[in-house]
């Protein structure tokens, strides 16, 4: 079946550059080669419209004390992403970082696999968004594409949402292009909804200009190991506008 691509263009999105990667090569070797605060100044210098960074609990790339020697130079968007554990939260607390997307990671987790439950997880997620909220931190939550759970999330009082693509890379990889009709409807209904729509995982210089054709208001992709496997080829800075040209 041959699907229509839609004019979805208006919306400028922004390239948030996630630089767990370069964490993941600098700890396989001690040190700090690469640096990942230069890296950070430099994909900014390259053009990106944001830095993301992802720490986890048992910091095997991207550490906590990475997260606050990057606050003073990332000067465009800065997004935390993590599951709010205690230690996570006053992280992002005492930081204020410009987004924080919360991620239900599990500590043995390789990379995120799943959106929340923001039905089942309503009262939690309430309670944490509200302590972000009071710092001025905009909030955005991991989630499947489901209506049902992008209606949970308007419920929560969040202000984006960030739809986990995985499925579409994965089908769009293998020439179905019709995965990509329920991120369109889910986009659709946030809009309605008023919630901000981001999106990311596994997106790539090969299925992001469908991605974005497809999606209404589209704010922002968060795009790290595609993107840096890309660039050992190719390079950052040309990898960065190659992005940035396809998502206008």
């Amino acid at each position: 079946m041959y699907f229509c691509v839609l004019n979805y263009s208006i919306v400028m999105t922004k390239l948030s550059v996630n630089i767990n990667k370069i964490a993941t090569l600098r700890n396989s070797r001690g040190g700090n080669t690469p640096n990942v605060v230069q890296f950070a100044k430099d994909v900014q210098r390259f053009g990106a419209e944001g830095v993301t960074i992802h720490p986890r609990p048992d910091e095997r790339h991207i550490t906590y004390q990475d997260a606050y020697d990057l606050k003073p130079v990332v000067h465009t968007e800065y997004n935390i992403e993590g599951n709010p554990i205690p230690k996570f939260m006053d992280m992002v607390l005492e930081l204020q970082p410009t987004q924080v997307t919360l991620v239900p990671d599990s500590i043995d987790t390789l990379t995120s696999n799943a959106g929340w439950d923001t039905i089942k997880n309503k009262g939690f997620l309430t309670e944490v968004i509200a302590e972000f909220k009071k710092k001025g931190i905009r909030t955005s939550i991991f989630v499947d594409p489901d209506l049902a759970q992008i209606e949970g999330a308007k419920a929560t009082g969040t202000d984006r949402i960030e739809l986990y693509t995985e499925a579409f890379a994965h089908e769009y990889s293998l020439g179905n292009q019709n995965a990509i009709q329920p991120y369109t409807a889910c986009a659709e209904l946030a809009n309605s909804l008023g919630l901000g729509v981001n999106a990311g995982h596994d997106l790539s210089l090969d299925n992001i200009q469908f991605f974005k054709q497809n999606m209404p208001g589209l704010l922002e992709v968060s795009i790290g190991h595609a993107l840096v496997s890309e660039s050992l080829y190719l390079g950052v800075e040309n990898v960065i506008n190659m992005y940035k040209n396809k998502l206008q």
